[in-house]
């Protein structure tokens, strides 16, 4: 969804209480096209309160929650799809 809306949607994903070599790892090797972060100490996600992974937060470009996923969803869908082109623009 990066590569598709990449010019209006910022991904980053934050990986939680692993180590550095252990991401960097995971991360080798895959044409990853966002930012990829590390919350070592697990603070980020207790301060937005993440109960589940993946969850997906989705923000305004003024900084506004308007949205939140908890859970695997199938944002390559055509109901994913259609969902983020209203959110972000065609």
């Amino acid at each position: 969804m990066h590569q598709r809306y990449g010019d209006r949607l910022a991904v980053v994903a934050i990986n939680i209480q692993e180590s550095r070599e252990k991401v960097a790892a995971w991360t080798r090797g895959k044409p990853l096209s966002f930012t990829v972060l590390l919350d070592a100490s697990g603070a980020v996600t207790s301060a937005y309160e993440v109960t589940a992974t993946p969850t997906v937060f989705l923000v305004s470009r003024e900084g506004k929650l308007v949205g939140k996923a908890l859970g695997n969803k199938a944002w390559t869908s055509e109901q994913g799809r259609a969902l983020l082109t209203r959110l972000v623009g065609s």
